[in-house]
């Protein structure tokens, strides 16, 4: 400090900084900015956040302020900046001191963050002690969430507790001015973590890990892979007959498999690019892309059966950079599990789970704390949709307008299943859980509610759940110790979900398009337009209901619900219909028309994604699905996109009694089928139809209502065509429009609401 500066009166500051501020190089930041200012004092963690004391003249402590606020580090994200005048206490020097615990934990985890260039670097550097070692990282990168359990983010807190650093280590997280001070899950090959390849027995398999990987992925093998937050099951993704294989060994017929490129470059040879989609990829969340493919690039069908797209990404640990550094380019790398059943992490576990799978292993001895699979995202009119969120975004909190009170739990849906601990204005979503239909998809959620509220330090006291009766989640939230428990509305949620997701404090528009939700009257809704805030809502104006023959058969079999429209809108000639294009005739198509006319076993249903399965097996798209939303999404991807697509016309359909009526899709469906029209020029009429029907529909509950806003939500609106019309021609109408920006539109975002909705409702009460 200038003599000047020293003769000046010295101030002291406690600054306090919340938000997601360790584990992200928050303190060396903090102790080489104080030094450069010439401030004196010291810095910690504590449970609610970085508490700096800072001792210097006003304007060196102004100065750093300023800096603190305005220039975090690039992984931290700062909510706010608190700080209090103490008597100067005549510091002689600047340091950073033990963590503080014992308290309210407010401070944030940071999410697992892709390997950084300086560490990728070092890993293929010769002369570097991190050469060729999986598992370098730095204060820019690496495993955050998935190793930590408790707060103040400490290594003893971490599963990097089991590993002493070496002398190398240590010096490096000693020393303030090294990017790996105080990186808690620093290591090197001399004192870290080790990576063994074994056989399906778990008996190690001999020589160079990387060289036999190579070997075994070109004769055609399955390995099991342990990555950051559980395991990914890896083949050669040009290798059509290894695909078949997994398939098969998977119980995956035809869900696409993500796969993971070299580089930017590969990428880009086999799928269309745009600048958003590239910075995507390469960010530090490092998640899938759904990405476009060349047409003219020759990939097996078995990658994505009855797709134009694939899922994409980039290498995101030291691991997966070292696996392509043989002569592949593109491997599958999918989630490690079998069929719908939680996501492998454990080693002893991944050998039985998977046993039947992989032919190999390749696994490591760091413990997986919190089971994090990969984030899934897609660019959609120029705008990220997650529609999976996961690695690389959780724990990071999602702020809504919500104040005090109590902790609340919303705890997801049926599928694609999340919870939502709401703390304070903060809602903190939980990493993907998945589906719950198994005794394993209960014990993951509720193991993964265990681990997040012993990592806030909080208990659940309120909680939202799915008004359907069947839901295991909504079962599992009775076992939850709580105050008050509120029923939630499916739809309700969405449109909850979508408002809180954009901070709105005001009542708007829903349009609400999914598969399957729980209604009031005992019907299954998803195509619902609704006005509402966190407090209520009406239904509007929603679809005509339709007999679904089977109930959840029929989602599986789309078929079945073509015949239920065929026979609602178009009588006797619906079963003509139905034997000459769903290809079934015989007993199998008399059961099913039987339990239309009846109404046995056949719950009305008037979803969006029901609608969709109608027309795709009509079609000949897709008449047995083997995975969510398969019908739909094939459907989607046939849409003649562009000016051509838009000039094609609407189907007929009508409003009435604030009931949108099919009748004239489904006989201009059939009419264009006899006529041999093709099914693309079908799919994209079918699609202006429903752009036209949420059109039609909002003007009208706009004029009534005068509302002005329109909040977009559920699984549809993952479509790209309609996710960009409506975002083109809705404004057009006089509308400002919503659309989700940080959790999923389909039901990876609903607790979200349910906790919005539960805290408003509990708010009420009191």
């Amino acid at each position: 400090m200038a003599q000047g500066d020293r003769a000046e009166k010295a101030v002291r500051y406690r600054i306090t900084v919340r938000g997601t501020v360790q584990g992200v190089g928050f303190r060396p930041f903090i102790y080489n900015l104080a030094r450069s200012h010439g401030i004196r004092g010291s810095v910690l963690n504590a449970g609610r956040g970085v508490i700096v004391d800072a001792e210097g003249s006003a304007v060196a402590v102004h100065g750093f302020l300023e800096e603190v606020r305005g220039r975090p580090p690039r992984l931290a994200r700062v909510e706010e900046v608190t700080w209090e005048s103490l008597p100067p206490v005549g510091y002689t020097g600047f340091e950073i001191i033990a963590s503080q615990g014992g308290e309210e934990v407010e401070a944030l985890v940071p999410p697992d963050v892709g390997l950084c260039r300086a560490c990728a670097r070092e890993t293929f550097d010769p002369a570097d002690r991190h050469y060729r070692y999986p598992f370098t990282n730095c204060t820019n990168c690496g495993p955050r969430f998935t190793i930590v359990r408790e707060l103040p983010y400490d290594r003893p807190k971490t599963s990097m507790a089991a590993f002493p650093m070496c002398r190398a280590c240590a010096r490096e997280y000693h020393d303030p001015t090294d990017r790996r001070f105080h990186a808690q899950p620093v290591a090197c090959p001399a004192c870290g973590p080790a990576v063994e390849l074994v056989d399906g027995r778990g008996r190690p398999v001999p020589g160079e890990w990387t060289q036999v990987c190579w070997d075994l992925l070109a004769q055609g093998k399955i390995l099991a892979l342990k990555s950051l937050g559980g395991f990914h099951l890896v083949c050669d993704a040009k290798n059509p007959k290894a695909l078949r294989e997994l398939r098969r060994r998977k119980g995956r017929d035809a869900k696409p498999f993500a796969v993971m490129a070299r580089n930017l470059e590969t990428v880009a040879r086999y799928c269309h690019l745009d600048q958003v989609e590239r910075e995507l990829l390469t960010s530090p969340q490092a998640p899938i892309v759904v990405l476009r493919r060349r047409p003219e690039v020759r990939l097996p069908r078995e990658l994505a059966p009855g797709l134009k797209t694939l899922g994409v990404m980039l290498p995101y640990t030291p691991l997966h950079f070292l696996l392509f550094g043989g002569s592949f380019d593109l491997l599958v790398m999918t989630s490690g599990n079998y069929s719908e059943l939680p996501l492998a992490k454990d080693n002893d576990r991944a050998l039985e789970e998977l046993g039947g799978i992989a032919d190999y292993f390749l696994r490591h001895n760091r413990e997986i704390v919190n089971r994090c699979d990969d984030s899934l995202a897609m660019v959609m009119g120029g705008e990220v949709q997650l529609l999976r969120r996961s690695r690389g975004y959780v724990p990071s909190p999602v702020p809504v307008p919500t104040g005090d009170g109590p902790v609340v739990l919303g705890i997801g849906g049926e599928m694609k299943n999340t919870f939502c601990l709401l703390k304070k204005g903060r809602a903190f979503v939980s990493q993907h859980i998945g589906e719950l239909d198994s005794i394993e998809g209960e014990e993951n959620l509720l193991s993964s509610l265990l681990n997040f509220q012993r990592l806030l330090d909080i208990e659940a006291e309120i909680v939202g759940y799915d008004m359907h009766p069947e839901y295991r989640s909504s079962r599992l939230a009775e076992k939850v110790p709580a105050r008050a428990r509120f029923a939630v509305q499916h739809h309700h949620a969405h449109l909850a979900s979508c408002l809180a997701d954009n901070g709105l404090e005001e009542r708007a528009i829903g349009v609400i398009l999914d598969g399957t939700g729980y209604g009031p009257d005992g019907t299954l809704w998803g195509f619902e337009v609704l006005t509402g805030d966190y407090l209520d809502f009406t239904r509007e104006i929603h679809l005509a209901p339709v007999p679904l023959p089977g109930g959840e058969v029929a989602v599986r079999q789309p078929w079945r619900t073509a015949v239920a429209y065929l026979l609602t809108y178009l009588g006797a000639e619906g079963e003509r219909v139905a034997g000459q294009f769903l290809g079934v005739r015989g007993r199998e198509l008399d059961i099913v028309c039987q339990m239309v006319r009846r109404g046995f076993n056949a719950p009305l249903s008037a979803g969006c994604g029901r609608l969709f399965d109608a027309v795709a097996a009509l079609t000949g798209v897709c008449t047995r699905s083997t995975y969510e939303g398969q019908a739909a999404i094939e459907l989607g991807e046939l849409v003649l996109d562009g000016g051509r697509g838009q000039e094609l016309p609407p189907y007929p359909y009508s409003i009435k009694d604030r009931v949108i009526s099919a009748a004239g899709i489904i006989a201009g469906v059939v009419k264009d089928l006899e006529r041999g029209m093709d099914a693309a020029h079908i799919a994209t009429r079918f699609h202006n139809t429903v752009l036209e029907m949420v059109r039609e529909a909002v003007r009208r509950v706009g004029m009534a209502t005068g509302l002005k806003t329109v909040a977009l939500s559920g699984g549809t609106w993952q479509n790209r065509y309609l996710f960009r019309r409506a975002r083109e021609t809705l404004p057009e109408d006089g509308f400002r429009v919503l659309v989700h920006r940080q959790v999923p539109a389909n039901d990876g975002g609903l607790c979200l609401g349910q906790a919005v909705i539960a805290y408003r409702r509990w708010k009420q009460c009191v």
